[in-house]
């Protein structure tokens, strides 16, 4: 056999051990992702909160408890995170929203949403019509609308 026969062999082998790994690391990562998201689910409870303000901003600037920034992963640090601003009862809280629930929330209204600890699971309407996103502006359609000022 000549040498390039044994490297495209060698390549090739490692190419499927490594193929073989993510694919059991790639579940063993999603078996967590499901039983914390039943976890999540589990503990959530209903709140009436009046929205003050929403945001996408870095963890460290959001004004979340220090003791929820120091047990989140260096790495996601420095990540935006959708946060909302509420008034829950008397008191003003900072909360975490889901991604697919953050577009949906409107600012200055009241709603009841589904919160586990301090994440926003869903939304809905307390008064008024059902909720629903605003249609996503793409990036000609917002260069058009900046030129012709509307």
């Amino acid at each position: 056999m000549s040498t390039s026969t044994i490297i495209l062999l060698v390549v090739i082998a490692v190419l499927v051990a490594g193929l073989v790994f993510l694919t059991i690391w790639g579940n063993k990562q999603q078996k967590k992702a499901e039983a914390s998201q039943q976890q999540i689910e589990a503990a959530a409870q209903p709140m009436t909160m009046l929205v003050i303000d929403k945001k996408k901003m870095k963890l460290t600037e959001s004004g979340l408890p220090k003791i929820v920034i120091d047990s989140t992963p260096k790495l996601y640090r420095r990540s935006k995170v959708p946060v909302v601003k509420a008034k829950i009862g008397p008191r003003i809280m900072t909360l975490i929203a889901d991604e697919k629930v953050f577009d949906i929330i409107p600012v200055k209204q009241e709603v009841k949403a589904m919160v586990s600890g301090i994440y926003i699971l869903s939304v809905k309407s307390l008064r008024g019509p059902a909720l629903t996103a605003p249609p996503k502006v793409g990036f000609f359609k917002r260069m058009k609308n900046k030129i012709t000022g509307k």
